[in-house]
């Protein structure tokens, strides 16, 4: 006899933030027997895409590490499965060995499942780090931190709610974003369009986005910033800005004015091979149906040449206009920002890192360091590394030389497979309580099933590791309820707990502002919105928004490579999502888009078998031929293995600029230029 069916609300555990979708969890039993979209969660409203259907192959799933396993060589046939506490004492006894500033931590995606926006997971490693005094970095630096370095620098790192421009934005401007990263959004944008509002994209390929678009615009890879300094240009010289708003929330108006004086539409017309009276007429739309909002990508568009420049440009357009502070303008929901008023409280214990010499949070200085043995072993939380870092195959061969490397997942991934001498078994999201947060609420989600085979959470391997190590009050709470309550404990959730969550059917507003900067505050040093940025000045960037010459492998390595996200793949989530059968089914691996006259130079036909290569590396994938991207430019998904082979490793960022901002990373180019050659 059975027992009766629990539906319990929860959270799917792919990180697609802003958009972070609710969940309804079956369970018989003890057994997972289905998962719904729950049409009671305000963001997601009962929507769930193959992502989230996906998710429940997780459960059950044959291919999922289950025991701690270790190996003595890298190769698959060495591994042994062993009990907990002789995996944990195989690395204390390599950790003691290589000495705690030989020792780094690292945190990826994975460890978020059930916790993003309060990154309790991500916090609790950084106070294991600071209080044993080894190797911790921030893993902004793989996603959105550079487009966060230049928004910060203008003062612009709040976002107006996709509520907010639902109601209120007469045009919407998707810069580099599209509905697959952000599905959420979509909802609103089609509202507004209803009320009249126009929709405009900006990007390398024809998304699907643009074919609801009532104007597109395609642009050369890294040109982002050159389009933007082009508008600036026509609104400036045709007198379109608002000059009141100019002289009370800004600085440096004189040096931007003559800074874009020879920045014309024709110029851009070359760097971004948009047509210069198209130019013109975006920026007499955007000047003229004020309130317009620009929903800008979260982390492909700062990938590649001029990385953050192209927020810094983006972000100053709304100044010019008057749009910070004005409902329906301003910039729009992005991945890894926060609205008016958000927050959380931090248990990182900053305060008390052990003095030690550290490799900072710069992209190129932690490959080096592992390449160099200043660094000799690697704890490894929820993350395919090799997939996330640029320059893979230098990482690789770095990864190679250490004493120790450690991967606590749910699957197997390459770099599990390729390099690790431990691998522990993590638990899913549905086997422990967590935490997540949109732009506007906070969500429970709750532990509906018991761990699978020996999966233990983070925070108790955590735990174990600093009881070992000796390393006090690393976890100095009773339960994890208990420590999320206290990263909960901030005015932005109205003080929340999780008992508060569970008597409000798992979710609470958040005291929020739907408009960003209401009181025209901005976190720069002048209190205003900074088109002349003395602080970059003083680390020797540019202190205007600016485009540099995108620099190619000329006839050799043609063909200019952009990525970003499609509606089947998180970055390199669940072994490139082959562990899950239905994301294997959808996307079974590399897709690259390429334009017909491209591939017609180079013998190639729609799913052929090719070869990506450059200077760097390269790696296999099939031909997508498609006249939605324009000559010149190829485009693929992020996440996909072998990609990063490609991809330039090199500092974009001085080390003295990485303390800007509580997020600040150096993270490397990652632009490519290619060629393609049938497999």
């Amino acid at each position: 006899m059975t027992g009766a069916t629990q539906k319990i609300p929860t959270m799917c555990p792919m990180n697609c933030h802003p958009t972070l979708c609710g969940m309804v969890a079956e369970v018989e039993d003890g057994k997972l027997v289905k998962i719904t979209g729950n049409k009671d969660h305000p963001d997601s409203q009962g929507f769930l895409c193959v992502r989230g259907q996906a998710a429940a192959e997780i459960i059950g799933n044959p291919k999922r590490v289950l025991k701690p396993m270790v190996r003595d060589r890298r190769n698959d046939a060495s591994w042994r499965e062993v009990d907990w506490d002789q995996a944990l004492d195989f690395i204390t006894s390599r950790l003691r060995i290589a000495g705690r500033e030989r020792t780094a931590i690292w945190g990826g995606h994975g460890i978020l499942a059930n916790n993003y926006g309060l990154a309790s997971s991500g916090q609790l490693l950084a106070r294991f780090a600071n209080l044993y005094g080894c190797q911790s970095w921030v893993p902004a630096m793989i996603c959105w931190g550079m487009g966060g370095f230049g928004l910060g620098l203008t003062g612009a790192l709040e976002v107006n709610t996709k509520e907010d421009i639902s109601a209120n934005s007469n045009l919407i401007i998707m810069w580099g974003a599209n509905f697959h990263s952000q599905p959420n959004t979509t909802r609103h944008v089609r509202a507004a369009q209803k009320r009249g509002a126009k929709l405009v994209t900006i990007d390398v390929r024809r998304t699907e986005v643009a074919a609801q678009s009532d104007d597109v615009f395609l642009l050369k890879p890294g040109s982002d910033a050159a389009l933007a300094l082009a508008m600036m240009h026509v609104i400036i010289a045709e007198d379109l800005a608002d000059a009141d708003f100019i002289a009370q929330h800004t600085i440096g108006f004189t040096e931007l004015r003559d800074h874009v004086a020879d920045l014309t539409p024709e110029w851009a017309a070359t760097e971004t091979g948009i047509p210069a009276d198209r130019i013109t007429a975006l920026a007499h739309d955007y000047a003229n149906s004020q309130p317009a909002a620009i929903i800008m990508g979260g982390s492909s568009i700062h990938k590649g040449a001029n990385a953050w420049q192209s927020a810094r440009a983006i972000s100053c357009l709304p100044a010019l206009v008057g749009g910070y502070g004005v409902a329906g303008s301003g910039l729009g929901e992005r991945h890894g920002a926060r609205a008016h008023g958000a927050g959380f409280q931090s248990i990182t214990a900053d305060d008390q890192r052990k003095p030690g010499t550290y490799v900072p949070s710069q992209m190129s200085e932690i490959t080096e360091s592992l390449d160099d043995g200043r660094v000799k072993a690697l704890l490894l939380f929820g993350s395919n590394f090799i997939s996330s870092f640029a320059d893979a195959t230098r990482v690789a061969g770095a990864l190679d030389k250490l004493d120790l490397v450690v991967c606590h997942d749910l699957f197997m991934n390459e770099t599990a497979r390729r390099h690790a001498d431990v691998v522990l078994p993590a638990t899913a999201w549905l086997e422990d309580v967590g935490c997540k947060a949109t732009h506007t609420h906070v969500y429970l989600a709750e532990k509906v099933l018991e761990a699978e085979g020996e999966a233990r959470p983070v925070q108790d391997v955590v735990r174990d590791l600093a009881n070992r190590l000796d390393v006090d009050d690393v976890y100095p709470w009773s339960s994890q309820e208990e420590m999320l309550d206290t990263v909960l404990d901030h005015p932005g959730t109205g003080y929340a707990t999780i008992a508060d969550l569970r008597k409000n059917g798992g979710m609470a507003p958040m005291n929020v502002s739907h408009v960003a900067y209401p009181t025209h505050a901005f976190a720069t040093p002048s209190g205003k919105i900074e088109f002349y940025s003395e602080r970059a000045r003083s680390v020797g960037l540019p202190p205007l928004p600016s485009h540099s010459d995108i620099v190619t492998d000329g006839d050799a390595y043609p063909l200019a490579l952009g990525t970003g996200r499609t509606l089947t793949q998180f970055h390199a989530f669940y072994d490139h999502g082959q562990a899950l059968p239905l994301l294997a089914k959808r996307d079974p691996g590399g897709i690259l888009w390429l334009s017909p006259s491209d591939a017609m130079a180079r013998g190639l036909g729609d799913g052929d078998a090719i070869r990506i290569f450059n200077h760097r590396g390269g790696f296999d994938a099939k031909a997508h031929v498609t006249d939605q991207i324009p000559s010149g430019v190829v485009w693929m998904r992020d996440g996909v293995a072998g990609l990063n082979n490609v991809t330039s490793g090199d500092k974009v960022l001085p080390d003295n600029a990485l303390d800007f901002f509580y997020f600040t990373v150096g993270s490397a180019k990652f632009a490519a230029n290619v060629e393609v050659t049938k497999g």
